[in-house]
């Protein structure tokens, strides 16, 4: 039996103190798994084709090899975190060669050979330029400015990515890596709501791996591509996709349907409606097929456990500090639509914490 040495104030003071330093240091979950890609840890153990010891997994790593107890505590944290598993490494003879390390599930999608991969996402949530809006949240709260991206950089975020090319490109790996994941579940089960489309626009479609997925799956569909000039420049057309330039504030290239995947979620209300306004005028009505096709996280999805909630609550802030824009409720987008002069929309909750929304006129 322990025998308690401090009162139960005491021992809730020092809980609580736990408390906030497991919430202070939190940020180094995220940092040691970038660390482990950029080090290209999750391919090398996969690669090995079994656990791998500490000694192994040093030699095949490009670090200085006297850090090799140093990989040893990277590890610990990382197996903390679910993304690796040690396990016993056997001889044929059946005699004990000691402990190595082994990928667990999550970490599939850390793979770089892995079409679904998430790593080009988890590199630029993690950039330096996105870190550092959200050491001037408080600064924002005092100031006028839009987001704390522009407070931090001195400008919005979609003109610092039409003016910084490295930006640019790691935003759109990112968004390219997410459309693949998420094509892959509405292609195999929502092929339907393409059916019947003669032409359809990826509005804010960026480099085109959604409409490329579409247009594979879809022969006959013509698909376009509708993002910033800069964005699509000098990308590859064929036989039925091709890329506009141009402004979703002002126009969009009219089309049977149109495509929004995780836009409206980067603009607030007003914002989300004048789009949604400019995606009417270029559709046809609802007999004759018109539709607005919209991916995006609906916060009241009826997922419910504590850790689909807490990422809602991130993106929800991260929506905050990058761009304008929030995530919503169900009631929050049917306000959008009414707003925006649509008369219907169906849900189809097939993406996790996303969901596939068709908007009729």
């Amino acid at each position: 039996m322990v025998v308690p040495i401090v009162g139960e104030h005491e021992t809730e003071i020092l809980h609580a103190q736990t408390h906030i330093w497991n919430h202070i240091f939190s940020f180094i979950n995220s940092m040691s798994l970038k660390s482990a890609i950029q080090l290209n840890i999750p391919d090398i153990i996969h690669k090995h084709g079994k656990p791998m010891t500490l000694d192994q997994l040093a030699n095949a790593l490009s670090i200085n090899k006297a850090k090799t107890t140093h990989l040893r505590r990277l590890m610990r944290i990382l197996i903390r975190s679910g993304f690796f598993v040690k396990s016993r490494i056997q001889e044929n003879e059946g005699e004990s060669e000691g402990e190595g390390y082994s990928l667990a599930p999550p970490s599939r999608l850390l793979l770089k050979d892995e079409p679904l991969s998430v790593t080009p996402f988890l590199l630029a949530m993690l950039d330096p330029i996105l870190v550092k809006p959200w050491h001037h949240v408080s600064e924002w709260f005092e100031n006028d400015h839009p987001t704390p991206f522009d407070t931090a950089h001195g400008r919005t975020f979609w003109d610092y990515a039409g003016h910084e090319p490295r930006l640019n490109h790691f935003f759109n790996d990112a968004m390219a890596s997410d459309a693949k994941l998420v094509m892959n579940v509405v292609i195999k089960y929502s092929k339907d709501v393409f059916e019947g489309l003669n032409s359809i626009v990826d509005v804010g479609g960026g480099t085109g791996t959604v409409a490329k997925s579409i247009a594979n799956a879809f022969p006959d569909l013509q698909c376009t591509v509708f993002d910033l000039p800069h964005v699509v420049e000098g990308l590859e057309e064929s036989k039925n996709l091709n890329y506009v330039g141009g402004d979703f504030f002002v126009s969009i290239p009219p089309a049977d349907a149109l495509l929004l995947k995780w836009i409206l979620h980067d603009w607030s209300d007003e914002e989300s409606v004048k789009i949604l306004k400019k995606c009417k005028e270029a559709i046809p009505s609802r007999e004759k097929g018109g539709k607005v096709i919209i991916i995006d996280m609906m916060v009241d999805n009826k997922i419910g456990d504590d850790e689909s909630i807490e990422t809602q609550i991130f993106f929800d802030m991260l929506m905050m500090v990058l761009v304008t824009g929030r995530e919503r409720s169900e009631k929050g987008w049917a306000k959008l639509f009414l707003d925006a002069g649509f008369s219907d929309y169906k849900v189809t909750p097939i993406l996790g914490l996303r969901s596939l929304i068709e908007v009729y006129p």
